[in-house]
């Protein structure tokens, strides 16, 4: 199990890919686990995801992300609810754990290539530390950042080894406005395609045949907390949306639970759909979709990520 860690704009997703490309070259069969949520390699922004890889990347579309497993985060930062992230990494490992003892022996001892955000002080140092114990990690691989390599060194047990990474010459940083732009770019390739144009499909939908949620509750003072609840299962909590222009241009993540009754914030996700309409008049909602009506299941999760699709 190796985790791949630095700042942002160091060569992270470049270093898992290659490590990635020598692993299949090798007849290895590893999983990519991508917990960069503002930038994800195997979905869309907002996402954390995993990816047996079979195959060396394509040079343009990268890795065939045929059957990924994504969970919905909702947002482009940890930060903006660190108790959700981490709680949806905890899952992610688990599941990874549970299917390593399930598949073929190549597939169980070809491991994991983990990469992982830019965030790496106080809580973003803190969420790579539970990452790292998630996933019981053998090796960290530290880009760039002799202050990371240091603090991990300190505080990792004796048996990780923790690897210093010089940054490659050729990496370039991106502006802010470089990197919203990538994360449209990601969006679109999702819905329309890269090098394989796609064709989605534009549907309307009801709302009373949809429920929208969001994951994390406003936070709340001890005294206003239910009898034995605590303030931060708050940030995990399902709260329901009301059906109307608050959707337009909002991602939906549609999720594979089929009732509330299941764990809907630790279910992983069927895929998403862009609210490019809203009619309250006739209370429907217009969908750009990958695939034609009907839709597959109908608890869709909302969060911050919003695409304007101007084809």
């Amino acid at each position: 199990m190796v985790l791949v860690t630095g700042p942002s704009d160091v060569g992270k997703t470049t270093l898992c890919r290659i490590l990635l490309n020598y692993a299949v070259r090798l007849n290895r069969r590893p999983v990519l686990v991508d917990l960069d949520v503002e930038m994800s390699s195997i979905s869309i922004p907002g996402t954390i995801a995993a990816l047996p890889v079979e195959r060396v990347a394509d040079v343009e579309e990268g890795f065939s992300s045929t059957a990924p497993l994504v969970f919905h985060y909702g947002h482009t930062s940890p930060g903006t609810n660190i108790m959700l992230y981490n709680t949806l990494v905890s899952k992610l490992a688990s599941i990874i754990d549970s299917r390593a003892s399930e598949t073929n022996k190549k597939a169980r001892i070809s491991g994991c290539i983990i990469n992982t955000g830019g965030w790496i002080k106080g809580e973003g140092y803190q969420s790579i530390k539970h990452a790292a114990k998630a996933f019981e990690i053998n090796i960290i691989l530290v880009i760039d950042q002799e202050r990371l390599y240091n603090e991990l060194v300190r505080d990792m047990p004796m048996d990780v080894k923790i690897v210093f990474v010089p940054k490659s010459g050729g990496v370039v940083e991106r502006s802010q406005q470089a990197r919203t732009e990538a994360q449209d770019s990601r969006i679109r390739q999702y819905f329309y395609g890269l090098k394989t144009h796609l064709y989605p499909h534009s549907f309307d939908v009801k709302f009373s045949d949809i429920k929208v949620y969001k994951i994390g509750a406003p936070s709340l003072p001890d005294s206003c907390m239910p009898l034995g609840m605590k303030p931060e299962d708050n940030r995990t909590k399902l709260v329901s949306v009301q059906n109307g222009q608050n959707l337009l241009h909002h991602i939906l993540s549609i999720s594979f639970a089929e009732s509330l009754e299941e764990e809907v914030v630790k279910t992983n996700i069927a895929g998403f759909v862009c609210v490019t309409n809203v009619n309250t008049e006739r209370q429907t909602i217009t969908v750009l979709s990958p695939q034609p009506r009907p839709l597959p299941k109908t608890i869709f999760l909302m969060g911050d990520v919003q695409f304007m699709d101007t084809h």
